[in-house]
């Protein structure tokens, strides 16, 4: 039965935000285009994951656990995976097993949750191969020279996704002139494997040993985990075209369905402290780099506050990732942190999110929206409100930021130095937060005495305007 639950999104298939109606209330269906295993992920890689992980969290919530599929695929098999175990002088599988593991420990320092299924292209052949055959059968596919190709003229609404004219599609897919091509647009479902390459027996006939194109895996992937038409896509804009264009045009003509998927849902690019990542402008970092590395501003950084800074700006916007946002995303839940801790609560599992953080959810995943809402729990939870501090360590949780796991990230990031005296750390946090209250009192005697003293004892306070929530806050170090 469809139901809706006022969740919208924006849908790039109808360039419209529609209300989101399941096929199956049910049986709720989620699609998201996951790794090429050859390396680590890098940043923008990163972005839709978090992104994707919040709605999943939403249609939980909205539909039940047990009523939702969310289904994330690795990619196994590609030329540059081709290209890296040779490199590294592996074996494909070795290479493929030990980048999947990395990616995995990754997004899990960013809090996000594993998919439902996470199926991996190389067991799916046989389905792949059964798409390519039915494509053949109906006049949308052709075999050449041991290649089988989808014929683009053969589907007469081919381009309904990306909407681009027939010109922008054939520069945009950057096609490879191949003699044996009916048309300049039509693209591989299937390839010969050249020598030290994996391969399979191909299908229509074919002798040699071949491999399948890129866009064909999540066509059969998602068939077989989600049914040929089910509710949600997503994935980077990136991917628009020609990937997902492809991918609708496989399942449609191989299914006869209408749509492959009811909601197509693109997150933006992602720039790197105001310019396109890219490795020769030296702003290319993965997140294990910026996790385990001090390439950025000379430091390394908690997944938590990576997951923040990737949340701080709207999906579907371009996001400038800057080792300032980050810096403030640490600051801003170690608040939150002070802020639940001195109430005395903490965070329920399962627990619902506060209401306007929801609504905000429920609004295309407005982000921004939900931490308005997290800023507004917090200043009723510094003036005393319990029940505000318990709504918001639960909507904190519910939005993927484990505080408990943010300490330990901490944790493991502090100097040494920092950490070393544990009995001054917490004298000088406790008068921190008394110089606050006083401040806050507009006793600004107290405040100066507090901080007169605390320098007497070689600690130095700095005070700072958060310009989000437009909230004082004090940093403190000790004295050369």
């Amino acid at each position: 039965m469809s139901i809706s639950k006022g969740l919208k999104l924006t849908n790039t298939l109808t360039r419209s935000k529609d209300e989101f109606v399941p096929i199956d209330a049910s049986n709720v269906r989620l699609y998201v285009c996951g790794p090429t295993v050859y390396d680590y992920a890098h940043i923008g890689n990163a972005r839709p994951v978090v992104v994707f992980d919040v709605l999943a969290r939403v249609l939980r919530q909205l539909y039940g656990k047990q009523n939702v599929t969310y289904v994330r695929n690795i990619t196994d098999v590609d030329d540059k995976i081709n290209a890296r175990a040779a490199q590294e002088g592996i074996s494909i599988r070795e290479l493929t097993n030990k980048t999947a593991q990395q990616y995995h420990e990754d997004m899990a320092a960013l809090g996000a949750m594993p998919p439902d299924i996470e199926p991996r292209a190389t067991e799916h052949i046989e389905q792949m191969k059964d798409i390519i055959e039915k494509l053949v059968a109906k006049g949308f596919a052709y075999a050449a020279e041991d290649h089988v190709l989808f014929h683009v003229p053969a589907m007469e609404d081919y381009g309904q996704l990306s909407r681009r004219s027939v010109d922008e599609m054939i520069a945009g897919a950057r096609v490879e002139v191949a003699t044996y091509k009916k048309s300049p647009m039509d693209f591989v479902l299937w390839k010969p494997s050249k020598q030290g390459e994996p391969g399979w027996d191909s299908p229509c006939g074919i002798s040699t040993p071949g491999r399948p194109g890129w866009h064909i895996e999540c066509s059969a992937m998602s068939a077989q985990h989600l049914g040929e038409t089910f509710d949600i896509h997503g994935g980077g804009v990136d991917l628009t075209f020609p990937h997902h264009e492809n991918e609708i045009a496989q399942s449609r003509c191989a299914h006869g369905t209408k749509n492959m998927a009811n909601y197509w849902m693109h997150n933006g690019f992602l720039q790197v402290e105001g310019e396109k990542m890219s490795k020769s402008l030296g702003n290319f970092f993965t997140v294990h780099e910026l996790l385990e590395t001090e390439n950025l501003a000379g430091r390394k950084w908690t997944g938590l506050s990576i997951r923040y800074a990737l949340l701080q700006t709207q999906y579907r916007q371009p996001i400038d990732f800057t080792s300032k946002n980050l810096a403030e995303a640490e600051k801003q839940l170690g608040r939150w942190q002070d802020i639940i801790s001195k109430a005395g609560v903490h965070a329920k599992e399962n627990a619902a999110p506060d209401a306007d953080v929801l609504q905000g959810l429920l609004d295309d995943l407005n982000t921004p929206r939900a931490f308005a809402a997290l800023h507004k729990l917090s200043r009723a939870a510094r003036q005393g409100d319990k029940q505000a501090a318990q709504e918001l360590a639960d909507s904190l949780l519910f939005l993927g930021f484990d505080l408990d796991i943010y300490a330990q990230q901490k944790q493991a990031l502090a100097p040494k130095k920092q950490v070393a005296d544990t009995q001054l750390q917490a004298y000088v946090e406790e008068m921190i937060s008394k110089r606050l209250e006083a401040r806050a009192a507009k006793d600004f005697a107290t405040s100066d005495r507090i901080r007169d003293e605390l320098l007497q004892k070689g600690v130095l306070l700095k005070d700072l305007k958060n310009s989000e929530s437009g909230e004082i806050e004090t940093t403190w170090e000790l004295k050369a």
